[in-house]
């Protein structure tokens, strides 16, 4: 449970990156996700992304796709200042940790 919530930080800024990289969506971020070792269902991933939209981190519309309705999400400008936030935070524990 602890090792969860740890890594589930580490997630909020895989999605803000990603997100202000070009427009991302729930089913692409868990498969990147994957590559990057975490293995998040549904039921963990969309409320995560609910919750950033709603902080203002991320912003959302919708977009058909194959007849489809999907939501894609782009970082906000509060999400970008976040990121560079975050940017220097784990540079700072990066050479910290790792001395």
């Amino acid at each position: 449970m602890l090792e969860r919530k740890l890594f589930l930080s580490f997630v909020r800024i895989h999605i803000l990156y990603h997100a202000s990289k070009g427009e991302i969506y729930g089913a692409w971020m868990m498969r990147e996700l994957e590559r990057h070792g975490y293995s998040l269902s549904p039921g963990t991933l969309y409320p995560i992304l609910h919750e950033m939209e709603r902080d203002g981190l991320l912003q959302s519309r919708k977009i058909v796709v194959s007849g489809k309705v999907r939501k894609v999400y782009r970082t906000t400008e509060d999400g970008s200042k976040m990121l560079e936030i975050a940017k220097n935070k784990i540079k700072e524990l990066f050479s910290e940790v790792l001395e």
